[in-house]
Order: C-alpha cells, then sequence, then structure tokens
C-alpha cells in the first residue's frame, strides 16, 4: 500500500524533476556572468553561498539583490546577467576541473563571490505545467526574519543542504558528484515547500498552496484529477460559495481551477501515452473524459498534435509497445 501524499509530492510524481551541478564560481569583483538562455526542458538556479550579486532584472526593472544563503530559480529558463554591481570591467574568468565540480575562478581582488550554478532538467511537456504556475524568476531568502514557523524550520533544512553542498563539492570524495546531483534535484522540493510557507508567498501554484482555505481544492485536483469535478463540488470542499471560490482561485493562481485540472490531465496522459500501450480511449478516460473525440481536441490544443503523434514521437525504442 503506498503512502498518502501532499500535493507537492504529487506534482513531482507526474512532472519528474533531476537537478544537476554544474558549476562553482569563486570570484573576487569586479566580474560579471552573461549566461545564456537554458535548453528546452531545463530551469538555472544559483546559490550565493558567500559575498552577494545582482541579477539584472530581465523585465528590464530593478535589479535584484542576492545575498548569503539566497537562492535564485529562473523557471522560464531566460538568458540572464549577475555581476558584482561595480560597474568595472569584468576581470577574465578561468575553469579548473576537480573530481565532481568545475570551478571557475578570477583574479579580482574586490568583494569575493561563492556561489554554486546548476540547473533541473524536465522533458518539455513537464517543464510546461511548472512554468505556468511558477514565477520568471523566483528568488528564496535563507536569511529572512520575517517567516513563519514552518518556512524557519524550512529554512533551516536548506541551509543543511546548501551546507552539504558546499562540502561535496569542495573536496574530491568517492560518489560526490552522484551526492551533489542528488542534492540538487532535492533543493528544487525544498525550494518550492519554503516559498509556499512564506508570508508572501509568490504569484501561482506557490501562493495558492500557502492559503489554507484553497488547499483542499488544491490537494483534490492533484489527487484525482480524473474525477469529473465541478466549481461547486470544488467550493463545497473548502467550505465556501462558488463566487467566493472562483475569485480567490483566480486571484492566487492567476488562472481558473479548470485551467489547472486540464493542464494536470494533459501532463498525466502525455506520460501514459509515452509509458503505456494504452488505447487513446482508455488514456482519455482515465484522466476523466467521456469522450475520446473530446480529449483528442483538448490534448491537441494543449500539446500541439495529436495524442498519436505525441506517442509516435516522444517513445524511445525500449518504450515502444
Amino acid at each position: 500500500m503506498s503512502p498518502p501524499q501532499d500535493w507537492l509530492s504529487r506534482l513531482l510524481e507526474i512532472t519528474p524533476v533531476r537537478g544537476q551541478l554544474d558549476l562553482r564560481c569563486q570570484y573576487g569583483a569586479p566580474w560579471r556572468i552573461d549566461q545564456e538562455a537554458s535548453a528546452a526542458g531545463e530551469m538555472a538556479y544559483h546559490i550565493v553561498l558567500d559575498g552577494s550579486a545582482l541579477l539584472e532584472d530581465p523585465a528590464d526593472g530593478s535589479p535584484v539583490h542576492l545575498t548569503a544563503g539566497d537562492i535564485l530559480l529562473l523557471a522560464n529558463g531566460e538568458a540572464h546577467t549577475l555581476h558584482d554591481g561595480s560597474g568595472k570591467r569584468a576581470k577574465r574568468a578561468v575553469t579548473r576541473t576537480a573530481a565532481n565540480v568545475v570551478f571557475s575562478e578570477n583574479t579580482g581582488n574586490g568583494a569575493h563571490l561563492d556561489m554554486l550554478c546548476g540547473r533541473f532538467a524536465l522533458s518539455p511537456a513537464h517543464a510546461r505545467l511548472l512554468r505556468r504556475y511558477l514565477p520568471s524568476h523566483l528568488v528564496v531568502r535563507g536569511a529572512s526574519g520575517d517567516a513563519s514557523n514552518e518556512a524557519r524550520e524550512t529554512g533551516s533544512q536548506l541551509l543543511g543542504l546548501m551546507t552539504l553542498m558546499r562540502s561535496e563539492s569542495g573536496v574530491d570524495c568517492l560518489g560526490g558528484r552522484a551526492m551533489l546531483n542528488a542534492l540538487s534535484t532535492a533543493l528544487f522540493a525544498l525550494t518550492l515547500r519554503f516559498a509556499s510557507e512564506s508570508r508572501e508567498a509568490p504569484a501561482g501554484l506557490l501562493a495558492l498552496a500557502g492559503y489554507p482555505r484553497l488547499a483542499p481544492a488544491l490537494e483534490a485536483l492533484f489527487h484525482d484529477p480524473g474525477y469529473p469535478w465541478t466549481l461547486p463540488l470544488l467550493a463545497q470542499k473548502c467550505s465556501m460559495s462558488r463566487a467566493t471560490f472562483v475569485r480567490l482561485f483566480q486571484e492566487k493562481l492567476g488562472c481558473s481551477a479548470s485551467d489547472l485540472l486540464t493542464d494536470i490531465r494533459m501532463t498525466l496522459a502525455a506520460n501514459e501515452l509515452r509509458q503505456s500501450s494504452a488505447s487513446t480511449g482508455a488514456v482519455a478516460e482515465n484522466v476523466g473524459y467521456q469522450s475520446e473525440a473530446a480529449f483528442q481536441r483538448a490534448f491537441k490544443l494543449h500539446m500541439g498534435v495529436t495524442p498519436a503523434q505525441w506517442r509516435r514521437t516522444s517513445q524511445t525504442p525500449d518504450e515502444a509497445p
């Protein structure tokens, strides 16, 4: 018998994420990092271990100041720039390879930066679901004093994980590379948990998860997406009127409960079409569609291809039925 799952565990089950640590940057000011856009299905992350950095806002807003203990996740994978803020020409960086990680270093004599840089890899279909409901760039403040009791506990866990990543990336121990990638994968879940528990959770899925009154609906949609949910039924689960439920859900998530349910269903259908030999009609029924034609239309609208085309192009030879 499987143990019960919370909504985040269920999300990461249907949209598996694999973390990878790529680089440890140890710079003295002046320094600058111009990172290209991530590949399809990848999200970059940065962990400031020591020192500080400025993130140039991709939307041309004010730069975001990052300090020791902060984590930056760029869900949309856009190109971005980090620098020391001095405005001086950056010292040239060189790389050296250790057993478990690549180091990037320069000869700058100014303020010191120690930062871990990596990425989270998903399939493009899974990345679509997460990118729609996560902020384009999420900054988690590890040293924030204004946090709930739950967030403080999670913050301590995050600090412990970062300390372990710092240690593992600084020595050449047996299994270190595998350890760093496993810790990176755990970092994704712990970062989302911490953000959802903060007093000002960013808009989207994290804000919805951090609002207890809507938690029953969120759990229901993730745990039983094949059920014929209606707005009155979901509102009843949350002990509120239909109008209040619709308003609050839209306010927190930025879209409707029906939109979220469709996204979950399409992600589950994409997984099943790739991994099993079940007929399209059976997949449609499993994810809550009584009409195969309606499922075909919804899937093509959502994924850009028909279920049959998706099955042919997404399976490896070993997975073909």
